[in-house]
């Protein structure tokens, strides 16, 4: 490539400017495109859309407090009951709308087969919001 010197001395040394001209070609073509496709994102289409408020319609769940103490008896809401009893309401309170939360007490020294009863009957009847209540440590 010669930059207007006739002289063969220099010819063979590496030319150590960047060529701008390539650069400013791209950069023209984007710019082109740029202008030709700004238009065309502005374009909207007009719909009716619905309306709608923004308060939160949350209905709360209720809770049942279920509690197995050391000797196995189960307690609804404070209430002794038997295992069938238990059942039925679980049953009940499973084809409720919100689902009801079942917050589980265990004693410290109840047999796990207790509460593994009392897991598998709420599953049964669908309730699937089952918390596990502890005393934290002191």
């Amino acid at each position: 490539m010669a930059f207007g010197s006739f002289d063969n001395k220099g010819s063979s040394a590496p030319v150590a400017e960047i060529n701008m001209v390539p650069l400013i070609d791209v950069m023209l073509v984007l710019l082109v495109i740029f202008i030709v496709t700004a238009p065309l994102l502005t374009h909207s289409v007009k719909l009716d859309l619905p309306q709608v408020s923004s308060q939160v319609n949350q209905q709360k769940a209720e809770k049942i407090e279920f509690a197995v103490d050391s000797a196995g008896v189960f307690y609804w809401n404070g209430e002794p009951v038997d295992r069938a009893t238990a059942q039925q309401r679980f049953a009940a309170e499973g084809t409720r709308q919100p689902q009801p939360e079942v917050h589980l007490r265990a004693d410290r020294d109840v047999a796990y087969k207790y509460v593994a009863e009392v897991l598998a009957d709420a599953s049964k009847a669908g309730l699937s919001k089952v918390g596990f209540v502890s005393q934290p440590d002191q």
